[in-house]
């Protein structure tokens, strides 16, 4: 009779704990994290434990679109958007902040975490949840004195916003019949405000390479192919309101294999945004038309015989971007051509797409095509076969095509919250 009252009360009470828990586990918060930015999600799951990470946005209570764009002094713009779904389908909300570009990738992480748990409070607030949340709201750096203080200092910049880098690179490949090497020097400086987007770029390098081979005699031959080029760019762009802007650029250019002994070109246009600029990082549609001038220097006479030339032209592009719940999608097209005669041109068009179609399905697909009709610089002497071999010149092509797809299916649990680093690579 003990016996089986006591196993009445253990049956008892491990139903009740059973429910319990399905009760705890059906208020914790479903959150689907579609990041666009590389974001570590074995961090982001280690510190954020009060939630679950699921794989399909579907089940979802919250599905939260992380986008960054560049800024000008080399950092990130993070946009975070919330989007509430299931019993939280009326609650949306974005958040912005920015990423220090002189900040490590541990440092970065961090800052992504720090927003994501802001996002989420107000939704697990509303859940049974809520009690577990702390909230900590004192500046542990600096008074208020101080940082009223920090806060007048940024905004007086003693570089004025202006961004310097420098960099050196090279590589040195040897074998018994190849040897290969190369430098690779670059500087830039540039300026970005809100109003006003201004920059100066050089870059150049030297390639050479040696090939040993036998001839047909067994007599060893060697070949070396030496390439060199720079580049020199100069860019102002202005805003004029929140969807035009107006732009310019020169620069100077040589290439041993484009045939281009020196290149100067100028170039300016307008650009309009269907939408505001401020919406970068969720939907981006341009069109711009720019007119540019260019007076090339060759080192071998051209098709047309040509030792030198000045060239007018104009070109029309567009680009679009899309971030939304449902994918991604970009577009962009660039036609251009010579105004002394209009059979002289190039249309460039690519294409990426990447579609959530439901639950764990997905598909890919990146296209880029090329129409060649412009390549008045190439020599008039053909290539030799070694130049071709070692790509010491560029050939004529009247295209260019390149394309990759693909199709993914995640079955299985939904839930995404344990964390296993055990024999990481």
């Amino acid at each position: 009779m003990i016996k089986r009252l006591f196993f009445s009360f253990f049956l008892l009470f491990s139903v009740a704990g059973n429910i319990t828990a399905q009760q705890i586990q059906s208020e914790r918060l479903k959150v689907f994290i579609d990041c666009h930015s590389g974001c570590d999600m074995t961090y982001i799951r280690t510190e954020i434990t009060l939630i679950d990470f699921v794989f399909d946005r579907i089940v979802a209570d919250v599905h939260i679109l992380i986008t960054d764009e560049n800024t000008g002094s080399g950092g990130d713009k993070y946009q975070l958007i919330f989007f509430g779904q299931n019993r939280f389908k009326n609650m949306t909300d974005t958040i912005y902040f920015d990423n220090n570009a002189n900040n490590t990738n541990f440092e970065e992480r961090d800052l992504v975490v720090k927003y994501l748990k802001l996002g989420l409070t107000p939704y697990i607030t509303k859940t049974k949840l809520a009690g577990s949340i702390q909230i900590l709201m004192r500046d542990k750096n600096v008074s208020e004195k101080n940082e009223i203080a920090n806060d007048v200092a940024l905004q007086k910049d003693r570089w004025n916003y202006w961004v310097f880098r420098t960099g050196l690179n090279g590589s040195l490949n040897k074998e018994e019949v190849y040897k290969s090497s190369s430098a690779y020097v670059n500087f830039s400086a540039n300026r970005v405000t809100e109003d006003i987007k201004i920059g100066f770029e050089l870059e150049g390098g030297k390639n050479k390479s040696i090939f040993k081979y036998e001839d047909d005699n067994g007599i060893m031959q060697k070949f070396t192919n030496r390439n060199d080029n720079y580049d020199f760019t100069h860019y102002m762009a202005f805003s004029l309101d929140n969807h035009w802007s107006w732009g310019y650029d020169l620069s100077a250019s040589r290439s041993t294999f484009s045939n281009n002994k020196q290149r100067y070109k100028a170039r300016t246009g307008i650009e309009y945004n269907i939408f505001p600029y401020k919406q970068v990082n969720t939907k981006y549609f341009t069109i711009g038309y720019i007119l540019d001038v260019r007076h090339n220097k060759y080192f071998d006479s051209t098709f047309y015989d040509k030792t030198k030339e000045t060239l007018a032209g104009q070109s029309i592009k567009s680009v679009m971007e899309f971030n939304q719940k449902w994918g991604t999608f970009e577009f962009g097209i660039d036609y251009h051509t010579y105004l002394h005669n209009w059979k002289y041109f190039n249309l460039e068009a690519n294409i990426a797409l990447d579609i959530r179609i439901t639950g764990g399905l997905s598909f890919n697909i990146y296209t880029s095509a090329e129409l060649i009709r412009d390549q008045l610089f190439l020599p008039k002497e053909g290539a030799t076969p070694q130049e071709v071999l070692t790509r010491r010149r560029q050939l004529a092509s009247g295209y260019s095509f390149s394309t990759h797809f693909g199709i993914s299916y995640r079955f299985g649990s939904i839930l995404n919250n344990f964390i296993n680093p055990r024999f990481k690579d």
